[in-house]
Formats: C-alpha cells, sequence, structure tokens
C-alpha cells in the first residue's frame, strides 16, 4: 500500500519529475512513466494509463494533471498537491524570471535577435504538434471533415474556441449514441515501449486505497473547497477592483479558459490569440510567439505561457502600481485561475473513475473533440507563420468572413528562411526541439552581429 513509500521519499521523487518535465505533454508523460512505473514500480501499466485516459478527458494539462491523480492516489489529498504542485513550480518561477528579463532588455538588440530565431522554431515546433495529433486523432473521413470543420470556423469566421470544442463533442458524443463508429475512442500520448509492468507487481498493487472511497458528503466538502480556493481570489478582485479592472479581466478571462482547455496549450493559444492579442491588445502577435518560445524551453506545462499573457497584459495596464509590479501580480492572478481548477478536476473526479471505463459515448466525445483540436492548432500554426513571416497583415471582411492576409511585399526573407530551416529540421530530420530552438536563436543572434537584422 501507499504507506510503504514514504511521503517525503516521494517528494524528492515529485521534485525530479519537475525537474525534467520538459517538451511537452508527451515527453512529459513519457518521464513519469518511466520513473513512477518502470524504476519505482509505484502503479502498473494498467493502472498509469487508466489515470492518462480520465485526464485526457479533462480540461486542462494532461500531464500536470496526471502527475496529481498518481500522488492523490499514492498519498491522499497532500500527496495530489504536493505532484501537482511541485509541476508547475518550476515553469512558474522560470517564466517570471524570464518575462522580467523581456520586458526590461526585449529591445536591446541581443535579445531581440535571440527571439527572432526563437520565433522560427516556435512555428515549427506547433506544425510538429500538429502532425503528431492529427495522425493519432484523425482515423476516419468524419474526423477528418470534423478538423476542417473547426479550422474554417475558427480562421475564416472567428468563431469561439469554446463553442468549437462544445459543438464537437456533443456531435461525437451524439453520434456514437447513434451508433456510428466513425469516432471510436482511442489514441492519446501513449506510455514508453517495452514489457508492461502488472499492477500486482508494483507498490500499490491492484487494490483500492482507502481515500478513493469517498461518500457523497465528502465529495461535495472536497468540491466546494476547491472551488473556494479556485474563485474566492476571482471574486474579491471583481467586488474589489470592478470588472474593467485587467486583474479582473485576467482572473475572468482564464477561470473562463480553464472550463475549456481540451487539447491543451497549442489549441488553446489560439483562443488566447483571438482574446489576449486581437481583441483585448494585451500583447502583439509577434509577443504571443516568445512567450510560447520561452514556455517551450522552461519545465513544466506549456500552457504557463498563460502567465506570460497575464504578465504583458497587466504590465501594460498598471493603474497606479508600478508596472512590474503589476504585471508580476498579474502573472500569478493568470496561473492560479488556470492550475486551481485542475485540483478540482482531480480531487473531485478521480474518485469515480471507473465510471468513466468503456463508456462509448464519453470517449466518442473525447475523440470528436481530439479532431476539432487538430483544426484549431492548423490555425494557430497559419496565425503564427503569417505574422511571423510578414511583417504587415491587413484584415479582410466579407460578410460573416473575417480573417487577417498578409501583404506579400512585407514578406521578411530571414524569417521566412529560418522557419524553413527549422521546419525541415524536425519533421524531415527529426532533430529534437531543444537542439532547434538553439540553433534557430543562435542563428537570430548571428544575423545581428552581421548586421543584417
Amino acid at each position: 500500500m501507499s504507506a510503504s513509500v514514504p511521503f517525503r521519499e516521494a517528494v524528492k521523487v515529485w521534485a525530479r519529475v519537475a525537474a525534467l518535465s520538459f517538451g511537452g505533454p508527451a515527453g512529459q508523460i513519457a518521464v513519469m512513466h518511466r520513473i513512477l512505473v518502470e524504476e519505482k514500480r509505484w502503479i502498473g501499466d494498467a493502472r498509469f494509463l487508466h489515470a492518462l485516459n480520465y485526464c485526457m478527458l479533462l480540461p486542462g494539462p494532461e500531464a500536470q494533471q496526471l502527475a496529481t491523480y498518481i500522488g492523490w492516489l499514492m498519498h491522499g489529498l497532500r500527496g495530489g498537491v504536493v505532484a501537482g504542485l511541485l509541476f508547475i513550480l518550476p515553469g512558474v518561477i522560470s517564466i517570471m524570471a524570464l518575462s522580467w528579463v523581456y520586458v526590461l532588455f526585449g529591445k536591446v538588440g541581443f535579445v531581440a535577435a535571440l527571439f527572432f530565431g526563437l520565433k522560427a522554431a516556435v512555428i515549427a515546433i506547433v506544425l510538429q504538434a500538429l502532425v503528431r495529433i492529427g495522425r493519432r486523432a484523425l482515423r476516419s473521413r468524419a474526423l477528418v471533415a470534423l478538423a476542417a470543420c473547426a479550422f474554417v470556423l475558427i480562421f475564416f469566421f472567428g468563431v469561439p474556441f469554446p463553442l468549437i470544442v462544445l459543438g464537437a463533442g456533443l456531435v461525437g458524443y451524439a453520434a456514437t449514441r447513434m451508433g456510428r463508429q466513425d469516432f471510436a475512442g482511442g489514441g492519446g500520448h501513449g506510455a514508453a515501449s517495452g514489457q508492461l509492468v502488472p499492477d500486482r507487481d508494483t507498490v500499490l498493487g491492484e487494490t483500492l486505497p482507502a481515500h478513493a472511497r469517498p461518500t457523497a458528503r465528502q465529495s461535495l466538502k472536497v468540491g466546494l473547497a476547491w472551488l473556494a480556493i479556485w474563485l474566492v481570489p476571482v471574486a474579491g478582485l471583481l467586488l474589489a477592483l470592478g470588472p474593467s479592472h485587467i486583474l479582473s479581466e485576467i482572473a475572468t478571462l482564464f477561470s473562463g479558459l480553464a472550463m475549456v482547455t481540451f487539447g491543451g496549450a497549442y489549441a488553446v493559444l489560439a483562443y488566447v490569440a483571438q482574446q489576449a492579442v486581437e481583441a483585448r491588445g494585451w500583447l502583439q502577435p509577434g509577443e504571443m510567439l516568445d512567450g510560447l518560445g520561452l514556455a517551450e524551453t522552461t519545465p513544466g506545462p506549456l500552457i504557463m505561457v498563460l502567465q506570460f499573457v497575464g504578465f504583458m497584459g497587466a504590465y501594460r495596464e498598471p493603474g497606479v502600481l508600478p508596472p512590474l509590479l503589476m504585471a508580476s501580480i498579474g502573472g500569478l492572478v493568470a496561473t492560479w485561475v488556470t492550475f486551481a481548477p485542475c485540483f478540482l478536476w482531480i480531487f473531485l473526479g478521480a474518485p469515480y473513475i471507473e465510471r468513466l471505463r468503456g463508456n462509448a459515448a464519453l470517449s466518442g466525445a473525447l475523440s470528436a473533440i481530439t479532431a476539432a483540436v487538430v483544426g484549431v492548432i492548423l490555425n494557430l500554426a497559419v496565425w503564427f507563420a503569417v505574422h511571423t513571416v510578414f511583417r504587415e497583415t491587413v484584415p479582410l471582411r466579407y460578410g460573416l468572413l473575417r480573417f487577417e492576409a498578409p501583404v506579400p511585399a512585407s514578406v521578411d526573407p530571414w524569417a521566412l528562411a529560418l522557419s524553413a530551416a527549422a521546419a525541415l529540421a524536425m519533421l524531415r530530420f527529426g532533430t529534437g526541439m531543444v537542439k532547434t530552438l538553439a540553433a534557430t536563436s543562435a542563428a537570430g543572434i548571428l544575423l545581428h552581429l552581421a548586421g543584417i537584422i
């Protein structure tokens, strides 16, 4: 049972997992599988994948939620809190420090050149995610059509991401209930290959811990407690500062986002671009790319880019406070309302996970959402490419159609060349993310030293 793993040892293991959590959800899940299943043998493959499938059904970063789930499974509430917090802590600290550097020195030639190269790699990274998820998700013509529909709706008509997710889920759920096999469940990031570790040969074994058998009263208490942790600070900001204050806007925007963040950071960023860049003007498209580049190079979930967005939004509207102080508060508010709901979903829902096993309709809904996410990520890749390779865009409006078109004469040949080279390296030759980021950043610096940019 979990008592055979001392809590102090578990804390050390979770700190190690956090320190190695680079490379997006697929890499992070692989690290957890290697350490928790293969090396420590806390749980077996079946239990690990069952927990992962549940986390895939939830809004939010599945890797962080998986860490929270396994921590809860091993040591109850305190285990889940420690595992979940440690998973994001290195990213919170890193992004905050890099955000300060960005606003203080981002316009300095050397730093600007580094970010110039970084943006090229970010486009390639998003394309790689698009290919990886597309191969896993688009297993039928109906799913391909759904992905194409999602791209058209968000790119050409500006339909909000939450509506696309909701619509796709309803289509998959209804079609599966009607007996259609087009949305049959499957996929997922998958665990490391090799010989499977049976649950019976692990520390936890095949039994269900006592804390995983809650009563309805306990579930109600847990749900209300974590709702309060999440929403009381939001309500406090609204009452104290009013709904139009920048901190209130950050809290409400990302609280709403926390409930619809299916598909991970790449899908969510399309909606963030709609709201934070186009609708609110908190940051520029290039700055959005810079923020994703920072999140790619630091440990923790890629959704940590939302801390950078909150930081920049508050920095631009500091009110009576020093801009960097307000920016830091804005970044922390964004982080709070992004991750507090993740603990709610796990601690409230995990004990009832067995009810979700084998539910074909829910599996169909997830498959449909994942397919729609492919279309949304394609939109994000196009949006990033347009704002990186071209210096100017013009808004086009034809009835309900509305999108930004690049001005061909404003193409940046060096940005185009670096982006193409990064995409070729990652998609054709399998170059790793870190190596590609380092190479394009170095190229940007060399172009600056040569007086080209």
